[in-house]
């Protein structure tokens, strides 16, 4: 009997100690210790896919106004450090639900789909859509109905981006659309032949264009943006699902920045408008887009 009593107390420690050790481990999973964990290393991995104006790499250095703002947050935050990995644009959302990333920040448009794979942070900025084509125009496309309208026409589109589903909404057909998996990729397609336009955020395309340096090319300075839902896009970072806390510690120096004025000043020195992309407070929220409200 007093055989079995001690057999049943260790087991009931063992328990108890297991319990413990798995409280434990999940304390330390919580995204208030991820936050912790940033703040110990002062550093933070950020996940971006090359887009310019947003965030790319140039000379081996990471620029644009996204990575400026997660710079200027986590600063805020006490993490100085900024560990940047490239990525293709689509594989961003699976880097960060991996683990992969601490955050992603690419310009990356808010919308419900996305909402339910990844926490978004406020929007930090908002922008609309434009249409590179052939040098001379010479289907005279000013629109995506206009490509809709000739199913001849083919558009090359990034892998990932928002606007598959928004061309796809105009009514372009699925066999009208192809995909590459990044800018120059989408131009060379055009050039090529293999497609007679591409699309992407307005200062994207036209940033990129003026990078590429080629007469072949041009920017449909007419277009007309789509009467869908999604257009203007809201951009921001985004986090693990887990990381709720983290977001939510982002989202306050965020609106900090805002307030202050540096969001404003970021934007302005990586080429957008204070006036057309600048999202101020209490305007539109997360879950507004989220929601399908905006």
């Amino acid at each position: 009997m007093k055989k079995i009593t001690l057999t049943l107390l260790a087991a009931l420690i063992m328990l108890v100690l297991t319990a413990c050790g798995s409280n434990e481990a999940e304390k330390d999973n919580t995204s208030a210790n991820k936050l912790e964990k940033l703040q110990k290393t002062g550093k933070v991995k950020i996940g971006f896919a090359n887009e310019a104006p947003y965030a790319y790499e140039e000379k081996g250095k990471l620029k644009g106004a996204n990575v400026d703002i997660a710079k200027a947050v986590f600063k805020e935050l006490g993490v100085d450090k900024v560990e940047a990995q490239l990525s293709d644009f689509d594989q961003l959302i699976p880097g960060v639900q991996a683990g992969q990333f601490d955050v992603i920040t690419a310009g990356m448009a808010i919308n419900p789909d996305r909402c339910e794979s990844v926490l978004f942070s406020e929007p930090e900025m908002k922008y609309g859509e434009g249409l590179i084509v052939a040098a001379g125009n010479p289907h005279n496309l000013q629109s995506y109905r206009d490509i809709a309208e000739n199913p001849k026409l083919k558009v090359v589109v990034m892998q990932g981006t928002t606007e598959i589903e928004f061309l796809k909404k105009e009514g372009v057909r699925d066999n009208q659309i192809v995909t590459a998996p990044d800018i120059p990729a989408t131009f060379s397609a055009i050039q090529s032949g293999r497609a007679d336009a591409t699309t992407g955020t307005e200062m994207t395309v036209k940033m990129a264009l003026q990078s590429a340096n080629t007469d072949k090319l041009e920017f449909v300075e007419t277009f007309k943006q789509p009467d869908v839902e999604g257009v203007p896009s809201y951009g921001a970072a985004a986090f693990n699902l887990k990381d709720k806390e983290l977001r939510d510690a982002y989202n306050e120096k965020l609106k900090e920045l805002k307030d202050n004025g540096t969001i404003a000043k970021i934007l302005e020195e990586n080429g957008f408008s204070e006036i057309s992309n600048m999202v101020k407070v209490g305007t539109i929220t997360t879950k507004q887009v989220c929601d399908g409200n905006k």
